[in-house]
């Protein structure tokens, strides 16, 4: 597990809402992946699905302090 490049920063609760971290981030030079899960498999339609949203971890921290006013999107502390 230590070879993963990437490590997640949080959720967004829409695609809209990742995309704008992401533009966020991007426009900061951090380099961002977005992961959604797939709802194809469901027999209902959904309006929102969770989008991961991932940084390099050479950018974690960088990236972290960008988003500390949007703790909403931060994964909670276990």
């Amino acid at each position: 597990m230590d070879d993963l490049k990437y490590e997640k920063i949080g959720e967004a609760n829409s695609r809209a809402e990742a995309e704008v971290i992401e533009s966020f981030l991007k426009a900061e030079g951090i380099d961002v992946e977005l992961v959604e899960e797939s709802i194809s498999h469901s027999a209902y339609v959904l309006a929102q699905s969770l989008v991961e949203i991932f940084v390099p971890r050479e950018q974690l921290k960088q990236a972290l302090d960008l988003l500390a006013p949007f703790d909403d999107i931060r994964p909670e502390e276990k």
